[in-house]
């Protein structure tokens, strides 16, 4: 791939409205379709908002009535805000793209971030983003008391952990010792140009996550690099880690066109 440019589209006391990201991002789509631009990644903080990919079930959503904004990517229902860094990597690769191959080389870059900041993350089978893993099943402590042969969250369909407290908190995963989520992934794909990205964790507060099911799981949780290695580490300290490893993997990466099976006649 070629050179990836990056935009800085506000941090902080400047963090960007999700709707107005949403525009600037369909603006350089097609700018990029038209080869009018490079390569680019929107990097940004938003201000706090809940976002429903195409997937998002109703028992998944607030149950309060805060507002959530539909999108057009892929994925559940998911947090951005405050001490998370959001990417947008809006790439023109080969058709028909392999989808999961750029999936996965985000989440390369997101996993060596992780690491030179001291932070052993991993993919999770069958769960895109990145992971922190939890203690092996039969060593964690059971919510409530209960044996983990009868945690709610697994075995009754009418079980909400948004109703239940902070015991079943995702913003508690770690204190339970369960697998947690330090970085989430949702794409879309049009005319080969990818747009929607990444969201890193940084330092947040992880309990706006406890009002949802984060992208819609219920027996594991989301975490923080702030949280994991127990002490403050901020977006700035983390951004140009991130943008080193992404156009790393990036500009290194020689995508493929995704193999179409052809039905023998």
């Amino acid at each position: 791939m070629g050179e990836l440019r990056y935009v800085h589209l506000g941090f902080g006391e400047e963090s960007v409205d999700y709707q107005e990201a949403w525009q600037e991002q369909r603006r350089v789509h097609a700018a990029r379709f038209a080869e009018e631009v490079p390569d680019t990644c929107l990097l940004l903080e938003h201000t706090p908002v809940y976002t429903a990919g195409r997937r998002t079930a109703d028992n998944e959503r607030p149950l309060d009535g805060t507002p959530v904004i539909d999108v057009d990517r892929g994925g559940k229902i998911t947090w951005h805000g405050p001490g998370q860094l959001v990417g947008y990597p809006i790439l023109k690769l080969p058709r028909p793209v392999d989808v999961v191959a750029h999936v996965r080389r985000l989440e390369d870059a997101l996993i060596r971030t992780a690491a030179e900041f001291g932070l052993e993350t991993t993919r999770v089978e069958g769960r895109s983003g990145v992971w922190v893993l939890g203690d092996p099943v039969e060593s964690r402590p059971a919510p409530g008391g209960l044996a983990l042969d009868f945690d709610p969250r697994l075995q009754d369909e009418e079980f909400d952990p948004r109703l239940n407290g902070p015991e079943y908190a995702p913003s508690n995963a770690g204190q339970r010792r369960e697998d947690r989520k330090l970085a989430a992934i949702g794409i879309r794909v049009a005319k080969g140009v990818t747009m929607h990205g990444f969201s890193l964790n940084v330092n947040p507060d992880n309990t706006w996550f406890d009002r949802i099911v984060p992208c819609g799981i219920r027996d594991a949780g989301v975490t923080s690099l702030s949280s994991e290695l127990g002490r403050e580490i901020t977006i700035t300290e983390v951004l140009p880690v991130v943008e080193r490893h992404l156009r790393d993997v990036l500009e290194h990466a020689e995508p493929k066109p995704r193999e179409i099976e052809h039905a023998s006649v």
